[in-house]
């Protein structure tokens, strides 16, 4: 069986970068990577929150994943996309059915908002956008300062970045990941 990636996010405010950068990087590795949103219409991506950019096609509807079927569910930040896709019944259900299968996580710049609804951020270390270091210590989490973060806490590894600037790391922490060559903590 192929390594599968799985990209969520809302169908509005995603950070462009944080959306397709990781898209593309593991596609040009060989990874079929799917983004799921909860609507089968463009999602709008932004730039730095406030310029309108692309609009991009999901391939898959968010209701219709199935957790079992990839390897590491990813998720961009974007405010507006992490904020109204933490509060998506089906965008909990996943991250809560990936780390309960200890499979990885990674998210990025304002994605670690998610993993809060979902019940998942306690006694976790990770990184994010710095403005919702706060929300993330409230949660239980333990915020650290770092361009990528691997934490594997709670038998089960999320891989946090702070911003679109840090996404080379990221992409590079996924990949490791996939490939079974993890960074140490």
């Amino acid at each position: 069986m192929s390594t599968r990636a799985l990209v969520i996010t809302s169908n509005v405010g995603v950070e462009q970068d944080e959306l397709l950068k990781p898209l593309e990087f593991l596609r040009s590795k060989g990874i079929e990577t799917i983004h799921a949103a909860p609507e089968q219409h463009s999602v709008q991506t932004v730039k730095q929150d406030k310029e309108h950019a692309q609009h991009y096609d999901p391939d898959a509807l968010l209701s219709k994943i199935d957790a079992d079927d990839y390897d590491i569910l990813i998720i961009p930040g974007g405010t507006v996309n992490a904020d109204t896709l933490r509060m998506n019944d089906d965008a909990q259900k996943l991250v809560r059915q990936f780390s309960d299968a200890q499979k990885p996580i990674a998210a990025i710049c304002h994605g670690p908002w998610l993993l809060i609804n979902a019940g998942r951020i306690k006694d976790k270390n990770l990184t994010s956008y710095s403005s919702i270091q706060l929300d993330l210590e409230n949660a239980g989490g333990n915020w650290v300062n770092e361009e990528v973060h691997r934490c594997n806490t709670g038998g089960w590894v999320l891989i946090t970045s702070r911003s679109p600037d840090d996404l080379p790391a990221f992409n590079d922490a996924i990949l490791k990941e996939l490939e079974g060559n993890p960074k140490t903590e």
